[in-house]
């Protein structure tokens, strides 16, 4: 859901701004609604060599997860862009052949897309430039090893895991599989 036009920003964050507006009931009365709006974010499944390249990293309040490469879209940037950007910076990787695989929105309580990219034939161009705030380290897994990351404990994000899961339920792990390698 979007933020309503007619809306008000009562609060301004670093990362989050709190909306409120009056919303009509069906009994006729009004309540007020809020909802919550933050940059979008990207996520990118690098390839290169048939491998699935992720990151183990650890941040200053979570340690030694996996993730795929990405971060925060920055005002005026494209979600390929910011994609581009953030695999290079963590990964020092560029990529020529770009997909976007898909958008989640993951609260109707936040104003928030999440783009997941993949980027395949990837070469390493440079070394990389992580945030302060990151530790990578850069590793390299088959498809198969991927999916067991992905659905274990140490593994960062729930919507690729919702998806694996929905696939691997449907017998759709191998069409996945083909779509990235």
């Amino acid at each position: 859901m979007k933020i309503p036009g007619e809306s008000k920003r009562v609060f301004k964050g670093i990362i989050f701004d709190v909306y409120q507006w009056q919303q009509k009931m069906f009994d006729g009365s009004e309540e007020t609604f809020e909802m919550l709006k933050r940059p979008n974010t990207v996520e990118v499944i690098a390839v290169m060599n048939e491998k699935i390249i992720m990151s183990l990293q650890s941040q200053p309040t979570k340690e030694g997860f996996y993730s795929l490469f990405g971060g925060r879209q920055e005002i005026g940037e494209e979600p390929l862009e910011t994609a581009k950007r953030e695999l290079l910076e963590e990964s020092g990787l560029t990529s020529e052949k770009w997909e976007l695989f898909k958008i989640y929105h993951p609260s109707h309580k936040i104003d928030w897309g999440i783009y997941l990219f993949i980027a395949k034939d990837c070469i390493k161009t440079t070394e990389p430039k992580p945030d302060a705030g990151e530790k990578i380290e850069i590793k390299e897994y088959s498809f198969e090893e991927f999916i067991d990351i992905v659905l274990s404990e140490k593994y960062w994000g729930d919507e690729l895991v919702k998806d694996v899961l929905r696939m691997k339920v449907e017998g759709k792990l191998e069409e996945f599989k083909n779509k990235l390698l």
